[in-house]
């Protein structure tokens, strides 16, 4: 069963329309955060994208930053826009639950992540959690605590993971803005699966705090339905924090956004069909193939390449299971059983 909202409501305009609307005023932070909420209601029954809501704070914060607006001074770039967060990101007073029973937060975190803190400082209207595998495992989003989230495009399908509930949030319009994590393709395949956009940003690009278990494969990014609103939010969320050594500072004329109207006309463009290694389906590889030639009538050069990779896998799964154990080896039996059995496994 596929999912359809209706179109011409605020919970469709992406971040840099819904900015737009609060500088004419010809919608407030509220309206957009209503919006949100009521596609929520309508949706998230049927797909399983939150874990937590939180109305009641969000409907607050919306409300104060619609009195920002009214009198032109907004806090930030982000100043009322709905936002969600990955349920594996701290956020101060909430028990973070990693998608589990067993590995969740005993108590509120104390502070925010990073990307948290600079969220709330651009003036983001927090609308909730998201669903994770636990401890954000694998390419799926379900776990024995938080049960299964679906695709909007078809129920029967998985939005993919570990940032699922964060891709199916966002092909619905609940919410404009929302918070994943990379190690091995937790943003890029949900992304894919369910037709938004989304960035695993490049090393130290993000600050990341704490550290995930699994290392410095894991990196904190953007997902969104348009390629602006991404640019919008890296720019946000980029920059140095002490509590991440890796984390690098942004230069003062970093900004993502800038020549994103310009095409790519010129532009030279490799394109590997298999990497060298990958045994690709067939109707995959069209797809891919017609969207590179997409390229070429835009004006770019698009040259086709193989890069000579060897396959990454045993090097990432010692990698991956590692990190794994890591996380759960002062577990009990009674709590190592409570478990998804493919994270035992």
């Amino acid at each position: 069963m596929s999912l359809k909202a209706s179109q011409g409501d605020l919970a469709d305009l992406p971040a840099v329309e819904l900015i737009k609307c609060f500088q004419d005023q010809s919608a407030t932070p509220v309206d957009a955060t209503q919006a949100a909420l009521d596609r929520i209601d309508r949706f998230d029954a049927q797909v399983n994208a939150f874990v937590d809501v939180d109305r009641d704070g969000a409907l607050k914060a919306a409300e104060e930053s619609t009195k920002r607006w009214q009198t032109k001074q907004p806090m930030g770039p982000l100043d009322g826009v709905p936002t969600t967060i990955k349920d594996i990101v701290w956020i101060k007073g909430y028990r973070t639950g990693f998608g589990s029973d067993v590995l969740n937060m005993k108590e509120a975190a104390t502070e925010d992540a990073p990307c948290v803190a600079r969220l709330r400082e651009a003036g983001a209207v927090f609308l909730g959690t998201t669903h994770t595998p636990e401890n954000g495992w694998k390419a799926l989003t379900d776990s024995p605590s938080c049960g299964i989230t679906r695709n909007p495009w078809n129920t029967d399908k998985t939005p993919g993971g570990s940032s699922g509930g964060a891709a199916a949030a966002a092909a619905l319009g609940m919410g404009a803005l929302h918070v994943g994590t990379d190690g091995g393709g937790s943003i890029r395949i949900p992304s894919a699966f369910t037709g938004i956009t989304g960035i695993k940003p490049s090393f130290g690009r993000v600050p990341a705090y704490p550290a995930s278990a699994f290392g410095t494969v894991a990196h904190v990014g953007p997902m969104a339905r348009t390629v602006d609103d991404l640019a919008l939010m890296l720019m946000v969320l980029a920059g140095a924090d002490s509590r991440d050594w890796f984390s690098m500072p942004a230069n003062r004329d970093f900004d993502p956004t800038l020549g994103l109207g310009k095409g790519v006309r010129g532009l030279r463009i490799a394109y590997s069909p298999a990497l060298g290694y990958v045994d690709v389906d067939p109707e995959i590889a069209a797809a891919v193939h017609k969207a590179a030639l997409s390229f070429e009538q835009l004006g770019a050069h698009v040259e086709e390449v193989d890069p000579g990779f060897d396959c990454p896998l045993d090097t990432f799964h010692k990698h991956w299971f590692s990190g794994a154990m890591n996380r759960t080896r002062d577990l009990t039996p009674d709590e190592i059983s409570k478990l998804d059995p493919g994270l035992i496994e």
